[in-house]
């Protein structure tokens, strides 16, 4: 039996995690962790997600319930995630991270810490998002740079970060797919009198609005014609199941950096 602890256990994405640990196979929950003068921290897990207790208190401190688990979930923040990866390299514990708004140095940080232990680092856990991630990556190669590249994403209106990590990495793609620089080709937004648009741009907009879980829309414009892909979640169940293939999958590879793209055996 796998012994998973879930960081950031307060939060939206935590508590899916822990209640569907609770209704899958081979794992278990074995720790519950929160920031410092959170609600929840002190209190039984599943009671005050309304899941009726479980038996697994949740703590302020990773370093407090590490050695009881096997493989860390972690969907907190961008600093928090690479303590905790810091932790999970000292002790040689494996670790999902889910993650997102994390600047260039902080991946570059991620990075060099990863492959101290095994690490699945995703933007999004979400299998039909990962499939679209190929999708598009066949597209572009094949679209090349005759179609303009256009990226929407919507999310509720409680996420901190922007764009989402799911469009930076989908442009990230796209733009490899093609010979792009994304640093220079991406464009965030438009106002004003800004030209004609050029081949090399990629358009990321951002939109946020109600409790919309996550919804992303690629397109390809050429003459005549235009191509759409699009990925809309329903809930948050999907992220969460996916974060438990994952880590369900990790504990048996050997050290190193992975993507769901690994976990789906796409690669």
């Amino acid at each position: 039996m796998i012994k998973a602890i879930v960081t950031g256990a307060g939060g939206r994405m935590g508590g899916r995690i822990i209640d569907l640990i609770g209704s899958t196979e081979g794992i278990e929950l074995a720790g519950a962790v929160e920031s410092p003068g959170h609600p929840l921290v002190g209190h039984d897990a599943g009671e005050r997600l309304g899941l009726g207790r479980i038996g697994v208190a949740v703590v302020d401190n990773l370093a407090l319930c590490i050695e009881g688990g096997d493989v860390i979930i972690d969907f907190t923040r961008a600093e928090a995630s690479l303590v905790h990866l810091e932790m999970a390299v000292e002790r040689g514990r494996a670790l999902v991270i889910g993650s997102t708004g994390f600047s260039t140095v902080q991946r570059d940080r991620l990075r060099e810490l990863a492959p101290g232990t095994r690490c699945v680092f995703s933007p999004n856990m979400s299998v039909g998002v990962n499939v679209m991630f190929q999708v598009l990556r066949m597209a572009a190669e094949i679209i090349g740079r005759d179609y303009d590249v256009e990226l929407m994403e919507i999310h509720h209106n409680l996420k901190k970060d922007a764009p989402s990590g799911t469009a930076l990495k989908m442009a990230e793609i796209i733009a490899l797919a093609t010979g792009r620089d994304l640093a220079r080709s991406a464009v965030y937004g438009r106002k004003g009198l800004t030209g004609e648009r050029t081949k090399e741009e990629i358009g990321i907009q951002t939109m946020r609005a109600g409790d919309i879980v996550g919804e992303h829309t690629v397109m390809f414009a050429g003459q005549g014609e235009r191509l759409e892909f699009i990925h809309r979640a329903h809930s948050r169940d999907n992220f969460a199941s996916g974060a438990i293939r994952a880590a369900k999958w990790l504990v048996n590879q050997p050290p190193g950096l992975y993507e769901m793209a690994d976990v789906l055996g796409f690669r």
